[in-house]
């Protein structure tokens, strides 16, 4: 008879390199040797189409490709996107794309799960929960965990103060998106959940909604309060290839990314890498950066990247050090809601004198500008009708103390958002900045009908374009 079990024979090494030690030395059950303690799941989303977008599903392939190097199985990873950019005639590279001036291909192999209109709220929600029977369309593929699995959720577009935008309608609404991981952590159908989530007025998604005791950790690449940024872009350093017109990510997305694709990730937790990412995208607290935060149960953050993402076996000597920071970040970026912008303007700056792709350049940009202003000066004219000349533009920029929901009555949001459409137009991807606006309209306890009233003097004509068309449906 043995004098030792095998459990402890199989941990006697004599001598162990430094890349390994951290199999032994664990935070937790949850770092055991793959498979152990339950399947790892992710599911990725980008929430745009359009090529002026071509960031946000770049970010996501990206994100496919990182997971698949740490050893995920295709059937553990939901992918939603439109997938109207590697083959856009836009693309200079036809059926790649690339998420960094020099970086490899994160197209191929990625799965295609949800794919154009099956990108939907009602599918994201459903694959989340594990419900096959409520999905419309794509694969089929759900996130079927059970109570020992790890899941990361990783979202990439832009949104608003409560508000993540979709290529379909209608949009994420922070509300039902806080229900669905309820109602997740109430099946028992996890251990712990990651959320990293890339938009505008990120932090609103979480501020005061998301409780602690869900055993979920999220970060977001900017407060309740300000844009997020887009890297990599036309004219900017560093610059993508000369040949595109377009950003190729997301400062924070390709913070965390960039970092991860580099170190054994075994030896590098979530809070680690939450730090260097906050570093890197608020770039010196330059005008071009934005404050990355925490929410839910920060606790968890002292997990390993390794329970989420796996690890890339080609990086086991590549240990995570405090002080290995990427790229220096100093570098410029572009305001999320301006990418499109930049697009159009180098789009058409390149295209020859005289030329059809010139003057559909030009028609785009304008067009794009005069649904802004349209916007802009529609909301702040309903505030102004709402509240006094004076008194309107104070109620529409107020701003809740830290810690508190965007609203009080998420529907009454929703009533705002299709009272405005219906007179106004569509919001669309720009739009969603004046959330925390119609927002404000609500909790001052204006009426359906008031605000009904006030749209429909404000917006006696509608820009014709297709930023402003209702084709897809309201946002809310």
């Amino acid at each position: 008879m043995p004098l030792v079990s095998p459990q402890v024979e199989e941990h006697r090494h004599v001598l162990r390199l430094p890349s390994e030690t951290s199999r032994f030395f664990r935070a937790g059950d949850d770092q055991q040797e793959d498979g152990t303690f339950g399947t790892r799941w992710a599911v990725l989303i980008a929430g745009s189409n359009g090529y002026w977008n071509y960031r946000h599903q770049a970010d996501i392939c990206h994100a496919y490709q990182l997971l698949k190097k740490g050893g995920l199985k295709d059937e553990n990873i939901v992918v939603f996107m439109y997938d109207d950019i590697a083959y856009n005639e836009e693309n200079p590279r036809q059926g790649v794309i690339i998420n960094s001036p020099h970086g490899d291909d994160v197209y191929k192999g990625v799965p295609k799960d949800y794919t154009g209109e099956d990108v939907t709220v009602g599918n994201f929600f459903a694959a989340i929960l594990g419900n096959k029977t409520a999905i419309s369309g794509g694969s089929g593929k759900v996130v079927d965990s059970g109570p020992n699995d790890h899941i990361f959720i990783y979202y990439s577009d832009h949104g608003g103060p409560g508000v993540l935008g979709m290529p379909t309608s209608p949009y994420i609404y922070a509300d039902r998106l806080i229900e669905v991981l309820k109602k997740k952590h109430a099946a028992g159908t996890y251990k712990s959940l990651v959320f990293y989530l890339e938009a505008c007025e990120s932090g609103s998604i979480f501020e005061g909604l998301l409780p602690e005791g869900l055993n979920i950790f999220a970060t977001t690449a900017s407060n309740a309060e300000e844009s997020s940024w887009g890297t990599y872009c036309p004219g900017e350093y560093p610059s993508p290839p000369p040949e595109y017109e377009t950003c190729l990510g997301d400062l924070y997305s390709v913070a965390w990314m960039e970092d991860s694709d580099i170190h054994n990730l075994r030896s590098e937790t979530l809070h680690q890498q939450y730090e260097l990412v906050k570093s890197r995208t608020a770039s010196d607290n330059s005008p071009y950066g934005s404050h990355v935060m925490q929410y839910g149960d920060i606790p968890l953050s002292k997990n390993n990247l390794f329970v989420y993402m796996g690890t890339n076996p080609a990086n086991d000597n590549y240990t995570f050090m405090p002080q290995n920071f990427l790229r220096p970040s100093s570098s410029k970026a572009v305001n999320q809601r301006d990418a499109d912008l930049v697009h159009f303007w180098h789009k058409y700056r390149k295209a020859p004198e005289g030329s059809a792709r010139k003057a559909q350049a030009q028609k785009e940009f304008l067009e794009a500008m005069s649904h802004r202003m349209h916007i802009d000066e529609s909301v702040k004219l309903i505030g102004k009708l709402l509240f006094g000349i004076k008194k309107g533009p104070e109620v529409l920029s107020a701003v809740r103390p830290a810690g508190q929901p965007l609203v009080d009555d998420w529907d009454c949001l929703k009533t705002m958002v299709r009272s405005f459409e219906t007179y106004c137009g569509s919001l669309s991807q720009y739009g969603m900045k004046h959330m925390r606006s119609l927002a404000n309209i609500c909790n001052a306890g204006m009426t359906k009908g008031q605000m009904a009233e006030a749209s429909a003097q404000a917006c006696v004509n509608v820009p014709s374009g297709r930023w402003s068309s209702l084709h897809r449906g309201f946002s809310a």
